[in-house]
């Protein structure tokens, strides 16, 4: 049985930062990761949810499992009928995105402001820049984020992504994550055992 459950997010393989410990592009990246868990026979497995799957899919032209590799990759999505998520969690949640709100408002007021003074493409280049960044940036804020979780949650796995947000809830709810840029270097410790 496998000692460990990984459950990457597609950040992972898009993200140049991340994605480059494994290869020169997402699809190789992509391709080398999973190779890596091949060799670890048994100790690792790849749970991918379905969503994040087809999300991998669209992003990542020509996707193709690796023959050697197809054992230890695992499409699942979660159980979310059984699965249940801390009250507490859910509170955070929607204060924090009410507060996000809020921030996203002011945003737009101060675009309009600037607008009798700047060009439109400027004010709007900015506004779409800074309402992102408030609303989006280290929140869950995607069903596929949300998956990751609850996957995380069933099968007692290790999140890896480079989403702030979703590193963050699984922070809070007790589940296992390794830092982004240390990937390949855990999983090639695993060799020494």
């Amino acid at each position: 049985m496998e000692k460990e459950r990984l459950i990457p997010d597609t950040s992972i393989f898009t993200n140049p930062d991340v994605y480059r410990q494994f290869g020169e592009n997402p699809t190789l990246a992509f391709h080398n990761f999973l190779l890596l868990v091949a060799e670890l026979e048994g100790d690792v497995g790849v749970y991918l949810p379905t969503s994040v799957y087809d999300e991998l899919k669209r992003m990542l032209s020509d996707l193709k499992i690796p023959p050697r590799a197809r054992s230890v990759l695992k499409v699942k999505s979660p159980k979310k009928y059984e699965l249940y998520i801390p009250a507490f969690l859910m509170y955070d949640f929607i204060e924090e995105l009410r507060n996000r709100i809020n921030k996203g408002l002011r945003i737009a007021e101060e675009a309009v402001k600037a607008s009798s003074y700047r060009k439109p493409e400027e004010v709007l280049k900015s506004l779409r820049r800074k309402y992102r960044e408030v609303l989006r940036e280290g929140i869950v804020d995607s069903k596929e984020d949300l998956e990751l979780i609850l996957l995380g949650l069933e099968l007692d796995g290790v999140i890896l992504s480079a989403d702030r947000g979703v590193l963050r809830m699984a922070d809070s709810l007790g589940l296992r994550f390794w830092e982004p840029k240390e990937i390949k270097e855990t999983l090639e410790g695993f060799k020494a055992f």
